[in-house]
Order: structure tokens, then C-alpha cells, then sequence
């Protein structure tokens, strides 16, 4: 590892005498990117048998919790530009993962829909994920979802959280019980 990492680890350990309130909270900022690092890795895994990558992944993820969902929605939802999506959105569609139909009211548009296989694909990496936050949960004390969930909103820009909890829960958020 290197030096600059194990210089005073000490003085980084919450509740430190040494530690500097002003300076950034490296502790947070590593431990969220090596969570998320051992998160993805687990679908990332999975993915590579398929060809797949990240993008795949979170095209996959949202059409199959949001079957019907426009284009334009899906690139707000991921935040990236249509260039972006074409390449990865091509291939769900060449190989079958994910079919466009048309609108119902405007025949221009395109609704997004899993398949069959595309489903299977996508609770597939859901359960694995899931796994991962069951294990972590189990070796939180009782009832340590709800902060968690307050946590990761908290993260959120104030402006999106309502949009969120909608795409999440249907409703908005009423924080934990």
C-alpha cells in the first residue's frame, strides 16, 4: 500500500484527538469507493460472461424496474447524453436483452421493455446485489436499513431526492421509522 495511505493511520480513525476537523473526511471517501468498488464487482463479474459492462448493467436495471420507460426518461434517470446510450442500448437490443415497442398514444416514440432473457439477466444481478446489503445489514444492529436509506438519500442533491424516492418507492420519502 502505499506510504501516503499508512502515513499516521491513527490520526485518521474517527473520534481522534489527532484528527483535523477541517481536513476532507478521507475515511468516508474510501470506505463509500471500496464499498461501491465490492458492490459492482460482484455484477461486474457476472456481466463479463455476457459481454456486458457497468452501462449495460444500469440500462438493464431501470428498464426492468420502469417496463415501458421512454429513452428520454432512461437518460435523465442515468444522467449521460444520448450518445452515451446508443452503443449500449444497441447491443441490449441487438442480443434480445431489451426490445423498444412503440408508444401507445404517439407511435414516435420508444418504450423500453426487458425480455424474457433480459429480466432473468437483471434479477440475477439484482439478487447478487441484494445478497451483498442482506450480509452487511446482518452485521448491523436491528433495524440499521432505515438510516441507511436516510444515509444514501442524504447523499443525494436536495433537488433530485423527491425525483428519486419517486423512481424508488412510487411516492416520496418520509425518512426512516
Amino acid at each position: 500500500m502505499d506510504q501516503a495511505l499508512q502515513a499516521n493511520p491513527q490520526s485518521r480513525m474517527p473520534g481522534s484527538p489527532e484528527a483535523d476537523a477541517s481536513a476532507p473526511t478521507f475515511d468516508l471517501i474510501e470506505l463509500f469507493f471500496f464499498a461501491y468498488r465490492d458492490f459492482v464487482g460482484d455484477a461486474d463479474r457476472l456481466l463479463e460472461d455476457f459481454g456486458f459492462g457497468r452501462a449495460h448493467h444500469r440500462v438493464l436495471h431501470f428498464v426492468n424496474r420502469q417496463p415501458g420507460l421512454m429513452i428520454a426518461e432512461l437518460l435523465e434517470i442515468l444522467g449521460i447524453t444520448k450518445q452515451s446510450l446508443n452503443r449500449v442500448l444497441k447491443e441490449l437490443l441487438d442480443t434480445g436483452y431489451v426490445e423498444a415497442r412503440p408508444g401507445i398514444t404517439d407511435r414516435r416514440q420508444r418504450l423500453l421493455f426487458t425480455t424474457a432473457k433480459g429480466r432473468r439477466l437483471a434479477m440475477d444481478l439484482s439478487d447478487l446485489q441484494s445478497r451483498r446489503f442482506e450480509r452487511a445489514l446482518g452485521e448491523l444492529p436491528q433495524g440499521a436499513k432505515g438510516p441507511a436509506i436516510d444515509f444514501l438519500l442524504a447523499m443525494i442533491d436536495p433537488a433530485q431526492r423527491d425525483k428519486v424516492a419517486s423512481l424508488v418507492w412510487g411516492q416520496p420519502y418520509e425518512g426512516a421509522k
